[in-house]
C-alpha cells in the first residue's frame, strides 16, 4: 500500500507538470498561429496508450513516462522530421514566424514552471502557514551523530550563529545552507569559531552512513529493546533516561557519550515513566553498547510538550502570503542554482549523488500529505525550469541560445546545422538520463 502511495504521487505530480511545462509552449504557439500537431503526455514511441484528434492536434498518453512533448510544425525537435523540414516553409510553421515569436514560444515552458513554483509557494504560505523551531530556541546547541560532520570540525553543543556570513534564523534551514556552504560560524564554549567546509563535503558525506549534517538534541526516549539486550525486562517504551551513572542526563547524545567509556559494567540510572522517576540498573556491554532504540527525531509538538523547544507558529493572510511565498520560490531557486554549480564542479564529487526517477520516487512520503506533495511538486517545477534552460541543444535552453544567436547575429543557423545540433544534444540528454539513473542503480547495490 505504501508503495502504491508514493508511486501515485509520484505520477500525479510529474503528469502535472509535464503537462503544465507542455501547454507552456502549446499556448503561445496558438497565439501566434503556430500548427501544433502533437500534445502528449509521456512518449508514444511506436503506439499511444489513448490519442485523439481534435482540429489539426492529437492529443495523447504516451506508454513511457520519462516526460511529454508538442510536436510543432516546422521546428526541428526530437521527432526529427526531415521530411517536413525539407518541403518549403508554410506560414503556418514555427520556422516561418518570425524570432521574436519563436522566442516566446520556446520560454513559454520553463516560464510556467517558475511560475506555477510561485503559486505553489504562495498558496502553501496561505493554506499552511510557517511551523519552525527559530534557531536562537537551540540554547544547548546542535547535536552532531554524523561522524563525517564531527570530522571536519562540527561539534554537539555547537550554537550555529551563521553560514557563510548569512545569520542562521530558522533550525531546519541549516542542513541545507551547511551542505552548500563554504564556512559556519558558531559559538562554543562562549567563543566564536569559524568552520571552514571542505570543497569536497558533500562527496564525503555520500561515503558515510544517510545522517543529518545537524540534528536537534532531543531526549534519550525508549522506542525499544533488543530481544538480546541484557536491559530486556529493565526499561520500558516511552521512558526518558533523566540520570546516568549518577549524573542527569538532558539529552540523548550525553548518555551515548557515556556509555563508550562505561564497558563491561553495571550502571544505575533513572527514567521518568508516567510523571514518576524508577531506579534501574543498565548494564553496557563489552561493545559499548546497551542495547536499547531510543527515538532521534520528534514530532514538533512532542519538542514543546516536552518543553524542549518553543514551536513558532505563523498563519498569513491572503495577501500576506504573496512576499512569503516569492521569498520562499526565490531561495529555493537560488539554492537549486547552488547544487548545479556544485554538480558540474568535479572536485565537489556532488555529481556522484544526482539520481533518476528512483532519487524523485524516493523523495515522495510513505502516507499521502497534500502539504508534503505539493512543497515536492513546486521544488521540481523550479528543477525542471532549471534544467531546460541549460544551453543544450535538445532542451529548451538550446533552442533559446539558436534563437538569441540569430537575433544578435541576424543570421539564422542552417537546418542542417540545428538538426546536427539537435542529435547532439539528443545523444548528450541519453547520456545524462543514463548516468543519473545508473547511480540510482549503483546507490541501491551498495545500499547507499
Amino acid at each position: 500500500m505504501e508503495i502504491a502511495i508514493k508511486l501515485g504521487q509520484f505520477l500525479l505530480s510529474l503528469s502535472l507538470l509535464i503537462v503544465l511545462h507542455e501547454l507552456g509552449h502549446f499556448i503561445p504557439a496558438k497565439l501566434f498561429k503556430t500548427r501544433v500537431e502533437k500534445f502528449y503526455l509521456f512518449f508514444d514511441i511506436k503506439y499511444s496508450l489513448l490519442k485523439k484528434k481534435i482540429g489539426e492536434t492529437e492529443y495523447g498518453i504516451g506508454w513511457l513516462p520519462l516526460g511529454g512533448y508538442v510536436k510543432i510544425s516546422g521546428m526541428i525537435d526530437e521527432s526529427m522530421d526531415k521530411e517536413q523540414m525539407a518541403l518549403p516553409p508554410q506560414p503556418w510553421e514555427f520556422r516561418s514566424k518570425p524570432a521574436w515569436q519563436r522566442l516566446i514560444i520556446m520560454l513559454g515552458g520553463v516560464t510556467v514552471n517558475f511560475i506555477l513554483a510561485f503559486i505553489i509557494y504562495i498558496g502553501m504560505a496561505f493554506t499552511y502557514g510557517d511551523l519552525y523551531i527559530s534557531n536562537n530556541e537551540v540554547k544547548d546547541g546542535i547535536w552532531i551523530s554524523n561522524p563525517v560532520v564531527e570530522k571536519i570540525g562540527l561539534k554537539t553543543g555547537d550554537k550555529i550563529i551563521a553560514v557563510d556570513g548569512v545569520k542562521a534564523d530558522k533550525f531546519h534551514e541549516l542542513n541545507e545552507k551547511i551542505l552548500l556552504g563554504k564556512e559556519v560560524i558558531v559559538e562554543r564554549d562562549g567563543k566564536e569559531q569559524n568552520v571552514v567546509l571542505p570543497i569536497d563535503f558533500i562527496d564525503q558525506l555520500m561515503k558515510g552512513e544517510k545522517i543529518s549534517v545537524v540534528e536537534l538534541r532531543v531526549p534519550f526516549i525508549v522506542t525499544g529493546v533488543a530481544e538480546n539486550s541484557p536491559n530486556k525486562d529493565k526499561v520500558q517504551p516511552k521512558d526518558i533516561i533523566t540520570s546516568f551513572n549518577g549524573v542527569p542526563v538532558k539529552y540523548a547524545d550525553e548518555v551515548l557519550a557515556a556509555v563508550n567509556n562505561l564497558k563491561g559494567k553495571s550502571i544505575p540510572a533513572i527514567v521518568k515513566r508516567d510523571d514518576k522517576e524508577v531506579a534501574v540498573s543498565l548494564i553496557v556491554t563489552d561493545s559499548a553498547k546497551i542495547g536499547i532504540a531510543y527515538a532521534g527525531r520528534l514530532p514538533y509538538d512532542n519538542m514543546e510538550k516536552l518543553g524542549l523547544y518553543h514551536v513558532s507558529k505563523q498563519k498569513y493572510g491572503f495577501f500576506e502570503s504573496f512576499p512569503v511565498g516569492i521569498e520562499k520560490g526565490k531561495n529555493q531557486l537560488v539554492g537549486y542554482g547552488k547544487q548545479l554549480k556544485m554538480i558540474f564542479n568535479p572536485s565537489t564529487g556532488a555529481y556522484k549523488g544526482v539520481g533518476g526517477f528512483k532519487a524523485i520516487f524516493d523523495i515522495f512520503p510513505n502516507t499521502w500529505s497534500w502539504e508534503a506533495f505539493w512543497s515536492i511538486t513546486a521544488l521540481l517545477s523550479i528543477m525542471l525550469g532549471v534544467m531546460n534552460l541549460l544551453p543544450i541543444p535538445a532542451l529548451d535552453g538550446g533552442h533559446v541560445m539558436f534563437l538569441l544567436y540569430e537575433m544578435i547575429t541576424r543570421k539564422k543557423p542552417s537546418d542542417k546545422f540545428m538538426e546536427n545540433a539537435q542529435m547532439v544534444g539528443f545523444v548528450l540528454l541519453i547520456s545524462l538520463l543514463l548516468f543519473a539513473n545508473g547511480n540510482d542503480i549503483y546507490k541501491a547495490i551498495i545500499g547507499k
